[in-house]
């Protein structure tokens, strides 16, 4: 793609998923932000000496990572952040055409692993299943460029995601089972001031990465 095209691609893609965000068109990435939120969660706690356990998403795009052993702060850092810095990553490698397919295609085969060994709700098994098998499908049979609008998208709605929901979950709304909530038990500082925290770092990544693609 031209340096153009690096550019105005996400941001198209984000003012879309903007305006289209309670359709039926955006459900399908809203889940899978969810799916790496709760991967971040698992990354976290194996990198710190613990274990995945299990992983469960539900049609309300709600999730949860079961982890055992690790560093917990960490861990439950990771969700949000994660997300985040999975969709900078994937826009940023989407930069350069040879990277798309193979980055589809990573992500598509990590995903079916994920699903086969982790996933344990029903509708979250179906999903992940099926979100895995159509990323290879589109890095494998399909022409380079849909690869690269596949990390767009994803990238643009992760980053997206990362936001609006620590807003929806700790600004907007009582914090409740969150992971804001999850460390206010632990340090005792208020899951608002973890929600405010996150929301900082988040635009601060997000204005980075369109300064990179520009």
């Amino acid at each position: 793609m031209s340096r153009r095209s690096r550019l105005l691609l996400p941001l198209a893609l984000a003012a879309a998923f903007v305006l289209l965000f309670d359709s039926v068109v955006v459900y399908p990435f809203r889940l899978f932000v969810v799916f790496l939120h709760e991967v971040g969660h698992g990354v976290a706690a194996v990198l710190t000496g613990g274990s995945v356990v299990s992983i469960g998403i539900s049609p309300d795009e709600g999730g949860v990572c079961v982890t055992r052993g690790g560093i917990p702060f960490l861990v439950l850092n990771a969700g949000y952040l994660g997300s985040l810095l999975f969709g900078a990553l994937f826009l940023l490698l989407g930069v350069r055409r040879r990277n798309a397919r193979p980055v589809v295609g990573a992500i598509g085969v990590f995903t079916v692993a994920a699903a086969l060994f982790y996933v344990r709700s029903w509708f979250g098994f179906g999903y992940t299943l099926a979100a895995g098998l159509l990323l290879v499908l589109v890095a494998a049979r399909l022409r380079p460029a849909a690869s690269e609008w596949a990390l767009a998208a994803i990238g643009s709605m992760s980053m997206l995601y990362a936001v609006a929901d620590v807003a929806s979950d700790v600004v907007f709304r009582h914090p409740g089972a969150s992971d804001a909530a999850a460390l206010a038990r632990l340090t005792g500082v208020p899951a608002l001031v973890w929600g405010l925290l996150w929301i900082g770092l988040s635009l601060g990544v997000l204005a980075a990465v369109v300064r990179r693609l520009a």
